[in-house]
């Protein structure tokens, strides 16, 4: 990061510089809060928050009560890094395509408020600041999950498969679970079956989030030549993949209480996976009739269906 310097005051010839004129120093303070919100911009945090979100609670369970405090802090600080890292890197890759989308032509590439090395040096620096900390701080299976999110994140997905084929939500939603994996194996070292359920939990939920995103956004990937399946297949798929990973979002859950959490939890899971599979429905009914669909709708429930849901995981935990 560039460091913004302002030149002094011009004098004559062997007098003092003068003080810096108060105009110019709040210019000066308003160009470094600029430059910082950039770089905060490229970490893309409401992003980072929401797999925060999973992370936490998945702890809990895992000790089965309160993970050590200096624990929880850790990982929050080296998954938001890493999340953070992997989100700039995304940035620097994406920044081609994003200046064609309405949705991502204000983000700091195409804004230029951010050069590209400087983004590019800006993620690569929190990716190994991330790695070595979960590293030094917790153990190798999670600091090496860590390092394996970020590469799987901007090599395999942002490079490959987004712009390459139809399935890259599917695939590319081993990145957003990985935060569950990450805080499991934080707490015990290893991973357990419990593990993997909120895993495929927080997976199988991305291709109904991310699929009601790409119906709105449906022009702007269409114009940037990125094949999110909304854009190159018939509603009727676009419909049954929808429902399809919206019952194995609310089946995961159920396994979820099934494997170790207790009724509070099994109840809050059937109530708003009962809700998410109505929103779910009503968006695909009206779609296929033809009729104006709100999918930022179902987006916006599925958000707060995973922040309930993982509420009640850490209330199962401490209870």
């Amino acid at each position: 990061m560039s460091m913004i310097t302002e030149r002094p005051a011009s004098t004559t010839a062997g007098s003092p510089a003068g003080p810096v004129p108060a105009g110019r120093a709040a210019a000066g303070r308003r160009d470094l809060g600029a430059v910082i919100r950039a770089y905060v911009a490229l970490t893309k945090p409401r992003i980072v928050e929401l797999l925060l979100v999973t992370t936490v609670p998945t702890m809990l369970l895992a000790a089965g009560g309160m993970p050590p405090l200096w624990l929880i802090a850790v990982v929050l600080v080296g998954g938001s890094l890493a999340a953070g890292a992997a989100n700039a890197l995304n940035c620097y890759i994406d920044r081609d395509i994003d200046q064609l989308m309405r949705r991502t032509k204000r983000r700091p590439l195409p804004q230029h408020t951010v050069a590209p090395r400087s983004a590019l040096v800006f993620g690569l620096v929190l990716a190994v600041v991330s790695v070595t900390l979960m590293a030094v701080f917790t153990n190798w299976l999670a600091a090496g999950l860590t390092a394996a999110a970020i590469a799987y994140y901007d090599i395999v997905y942002t490079i490959w498969l987004k712009r390459t084929t139809t399935q890259n939500t599917f695939w590319g939603g081993a990145c957003g679970s990985a935060p569950v994996l990450i805080g499991w194996a934080a707490v015990t070292g290893s991973l357990s079956p419990v593990a993997w359920a909120l895993f495929a939990v927080v997976f199988f939920w991305q291709m109904p989030h991310f699929y009601a995103l790409a119906i709105k956004y449906k022009a702007d990937y269409a114009r940037a030549s990125i094949p999110m399946l909304p854009v190159v297949a018939s509603v009727r798929r676009v419909n049954a993949e929808i429902i399809l990973f919206a019952w194995l979002t609310v089946g995961s859950s159920l396994a979820v209480w099934a494997l170790g959490a207790n009724l509070i939890y099994g109840g809050t899971a059937a109530v708003v996976g009962a809700v998410f599979l109505i929103e779910a429905h009503k968006l695909c009914r009206r779609a296929s009739r033809g009729e104006p669909v709100k999918p930022m709708r179902l987006f916006h429930w599925s958000n707060t269906y995973l922040t309930i849901l993982f509420l009640a995981v850490a209330v199962s935990a401490l209870l």
